[in-house]
């Protein structure tokens, strides 16, 4: 069977709170929401908007832990924008089905419940 790409990490119906054109790329990300889903610092991830259908991958950097932060960073910045709804999608390579942590945020980004 060989491994595969597998979901492992997502954070569900974040609101981007932030996006800085000049900064040199990724997400940053409240490190609450990063632990309660096992994501990396410098992982890569992909991000799909409710909003608009935009997809884009970048990397997690650490934001300050309780301050509902998700901001795009970059080029990124330009296919999402403050305000949109977006699902953060971490993956990882296996050689079989994971138990993904899911978690649901509410609309400043704080945890709600695992899914």
């Amino acid at each position: 069977m060989g491994t595969r790409w597998v979901l492992c990490s997502k954070i569900h119906k974040a609101t981007v709170t932030e996006a800085d054109l000049n900064y040199v790329g990724s997400i940053s990300i409240d490190e609450d929401l990063i632990e309660r889903t096992g994501l990396w610092p410098g992982q890569m991830v992909l991000l799909a908007s409710n909003t608009s259908g935009a997809r884009l991958e970048t990397y997690v950097m650490v934001a300050e832990r309780g301050s509902g932060m998700i901001r795009l960073n970059g080029a990124s910045a330009h296919l999402i924008k403050v305000g949109e709804e977006i699902i953060i999608m971490g993956f990882e390579l296996a050689e079989g089905p994971l138990k993904a942590k899911v978690i649901l945020v509410d609309k400043k980004n704080r945890f709600v419940r695992y899914l």
